[in-house]
């Protein structure tokens, strides 16, 4: 799984960089089928925001996630992320 990682008016730092593989090999124990994952960390005002689309085997998955804290939104999206790919995992299964 390769992971494009793009900050607009954050700096992306390692801690920063090392959060969002672990947290994205997480999802990877889920689905085997990710193929590419591009997230984009922002910054407006007070507000974090992180936004990923994740391009699996014959569909793309998009989620966004909004905190004050840069980490929380990241969480929040992986959670987001994880369901998401729960659900089109199983619509897998089922076909």
């Amino acid at each position: 799984m390769q992971i494009n990682l793009t900050g607009h008016h954050v700096d992306i730092t390692d801690s920063l960089k090392n959060y969002v593989d672990t947290k994205f090999a997480k999802l990877e124990r889920h689905f085997d089928h990710i193929n590419n994952v591009h997230v984009i960390l922002n910054v407006e005002k007070l507000n974090q925001k992180a936004e990923a689309t994740l391009h699996l085997s014959g569909t793309e998955v998009f989620a966004t996630s909004e905190h004050t804290d840069m980490y929380a939104a990241i969480d929040g999206l992986i959670d987001k992320l994880d369901r998401q790919v729960l659900k089109f995992k199983e619509k897998q299964q089922h076909h």
